[in-house]
């Protein structure tokens, strides 16, 4: 849902989720236009349960880096975007950032899809990620199916029966599509 429906500029938009009356809530910068973050507990449950399969494989690999969850923020292509998920690699980042939106982009990037996600704004953040070389995985509840984005490559869709692996970007990581989707 968009907060205003004028366009307003970055440094505008950095302004507007610095008020106190703004503290609590979440903000996306989405193509000129400021999106509240909003989900719903099904959306929720599921980035949950994929966020714990990663951090398993983090914690058992030793993998170091930074890994947040749906109140992480990151600057993505100018834009301000908050991801189900994401993951900085080590070698990039060691330690959280103290700002509302990270300026290092993350290695992979997880949207969980939610009613109040457009088909535009989620085309929109995909190009993006891609372009600041983010591995995305758009995961679909309705549809049960998980699109992986990794730059340069041709978009896999993974259905109840596929696995998803981290690549290269967590070597090693597989879940089954299905254990995503389990309630």
């Amino acid at each position: 849902m968009a907060v205003q429906s004028q366009r307003m500029t970055v440094e505008e938009f950095d302004q507007f989720v610095a008020q106190p009356e703004n503290a609590d809530r979440l903000f996306e910068y989405i193509g000129g236009e400021v999106i509240e973050a909003v989900s719903n507990q099904r959306a929720s449950a599921i980035a949950y349960r994929l966020g714990v399969f990663i951090g398993m494989y983090l914690l058992e690999n030793q993998v170091g880096g930074v890994a947040t969850g749906a109140d992480g923020g990151y600057v993505i292509a100018g834009e301000r975007y908050i991801p189900d998920i994401a993951f900085v690699s080590a070698a990039r980042q060691t330690e959280p950032s103290d700002r509302a939106y990270s300026p290092i982009t993350p290695d992979l990037a997880v949207e969980v899809l939610s009613p109040s996600n457009t088909p535009h704004e989620m085309r929109v953040k995909v190009v993006n990620y891609l372009s600041v070389g983010t591995t995305v995985w758009v995961v679909d509840p309705d549809r049960q199916q998980v699109e992986v984005y990794v730059p340069g490559q041709p978009v896999r869709k993974l259905g109840l029966d596929g696995v998803l692996d981290g690549g290269d970007v967590l070597p090693g990581f597989s879940v089954a599509v299905r254990e995503i989707f389990q309630a």
